[in-house]
C-alpha cells in the first residue's frame, strides 16, 4: 500500500496511490509504503529517483547500518516501533529515507517511510494532525512527531500494564491463593512482564534513533528543542518501566510464596498423618506376634482390645495436634 500526505493549511491529508500518474499529482512531505508491491517500489524509484534498500527492514540488519547518511545527502534511520497487541505483542521495523539537503533530488522535503505491518504510532498521528492545525510543517517535524507518538503509546501500553497488574495484585494480597488463582495471576504477570521488556527495548531504540537526528545537525533551534523534550518523556518511561519490573518481581515472590504454603500444608497433612499413625502400627505389630505371655489374647474380646487400644493411640497424637493448632 502506498500513501502520501499532503499539507494544506496546516493539515495533514492522505491520498492512497494506485499508479505512476496518481503520484505525479501530488507534492508531499511524506511518502509511506506498508507492505510495498515491486511495482510500487518501482514508482517510487522512478517518480523520485530514489532506491530502497532490499534490506530496508530486515530484523537482522548490522547495528551499524541502522542509522547513517549518504554521499547525496540522504539520512537513513532503522527504527523499532511498539504493537501493543494483548494476544501478539511485537516491535515494527520502519526504514525511513529523508532527504533535506540535496535540493536537485525530486525526494527533497519529503519524508519515507518503509515497513510491512501496520504502525499504531503512525494511525495516532494522522489523527491527531487531523485535530490540531499546524502540528508539523515539514518533513523533519513529521519524523519527529512520529517518535512522539511512539513514546506517548508505549506510555499508554505502560498505564495499560499497570491496571493488569493491580489487578493481579488484588488476587494475591486477598490472601486465598489457590492452584488455580495462583496459575491466572502468574500467567497474567508472564504477560505484563514481556509487554514491559518489549516496552523498555522500544524505547530505547526511539532513544537512539532520536539522538542520532540531533547529531546530524539537520534540526532548527526549535526542532532541536522538541527532541530534547521527546528524550526527557523516553527517561522518564524508563523510570516507569523500572518501577513496573519491581512490581512483577514482588507479585512473582509472593504467587510463588503462596504456592509454596499451600504446598506445606499439603505436606504437613501427611507429616501428621504419618506420626498419628505410628502407635496403632506398633500395637498392631506387637499383638500381630500373638505372645503366649499376653493374657488378654485368652480373653473372650481381646481383639477387640488390641482394636480398640490402637484406636486410643491414633486419636491421642491427633488431639495434641489440634491443640497445638497444626492441625486443621
Amino acid at each position: 500500500m502506498l500513501n502520501v500526505f499532503t499539507l494544506s493549511n496546516g493539515r495533514l491529508f492522505q491520498e492512497e496511490i494506485e499508479s505512476l500518474e496518481e503520484l505525479s499529482k501530488f507534492r508531499p512531505i511524506w511518502v509511506d509504503l506498508e507492505d510495498p508491491t515491486p511495482e510500487e517500489k518501482r514508482w517510487v524509484r522512478q517518480y523520485y529517483g530514489l532506491s530502497i534498500p532490499e534490506d530496508a527492514i530486515d530484523d537482522d540488519i548490522e547495528e551499524s547500518a541502522r542509522f547513517y547518511e549518504e554521499d547525496n545527502g540522504e539520512l537513513h534511520i532503522r527504527s523499532d516501533f511498539l504493537v501493543a497487541d494483548p494476544d501478539e505483542p511485537a516491535q515494527v521495523r520502519v526504514a525511513f529515507i529523508l532527504n533535506m539537503v540535496n535540493d536537485q533530488l525530486r525526494s527533497h522535503g519529503v519524508l519515507f517511510s518503509i515497513h510491512d505491518e501496520t504502525v499504531p504510532a503512525f494511525r495516532l498521528l494522522r489523527m491527531r494532525a487531523r485535530r490540531m492545525p499546524g502540528l508539523m510543517g515539514d518533513a523533519k517535524e513529521v519524523l519527529l512527531k512520529l517518535f512522539d507518538a511512539d513514546a506517548e503509546y508505549c506510555a499508554d501500553t505502560l498505564e495499560g500494564v499497570y491496571d493488569e497488574l493491580e489487578q493481579a495484585s488484588k488476587k494475591v494480597l486477598a490472601g486465598d491463593v489457590g492452584d488455580e488463582v495462583a496459575s491466572e495471576v502468574l500467567a497474567a504477570i508472564a504477560r505484563q512482564e514481556d509487554m514491559n521488556g518489549r516496552i523498555r527495548r522500544n524505547v530505547m531504540d526511539t532513544r537512539r534513533a532520536v539522538s542520532f537526528l540531533m547529531r546530524s545537525k539537520m534540526l532548527d533551534a526549535e526542532q532541536f528543542e522538541e527532541a530534547r523534550q521527546i528524550l526527557r518523556d523516553i527517561d522518564s518511561l524508563d523510570s516507569h518501566t523500572t518501577f513496573l519490573f519491581d512490581k512483577i518481581n514482588f507479585l512473582m515472590d509472593a504467587t510463588v510464596g503462596f504456592i509454596n504454603i499451600n504446598q506445606n500444608k499439603i505436606i504437613k497433612l501427611f507429616s501428621v498423618a504419618s506420626v498419628a499413625l505410628l502407635p496403632p502400627t506398633l500395637i498392631a505389630s506387637v499383638y500381630g506376634m500373638n505372645f503366649k505371655l499376653m493374657p488378654e489374647l485368652e480373653w473372650q474380646y481381646g481383639y477387640a482390645w488390641a482394636i480398640g487400644l490402637m484406636i486410643a493411640s491414633a486419636l491421642v497424637p491427633m488431639w495434641y495436634f489440634r491443640r497445638r493448632g497444626w492441625l486443621k
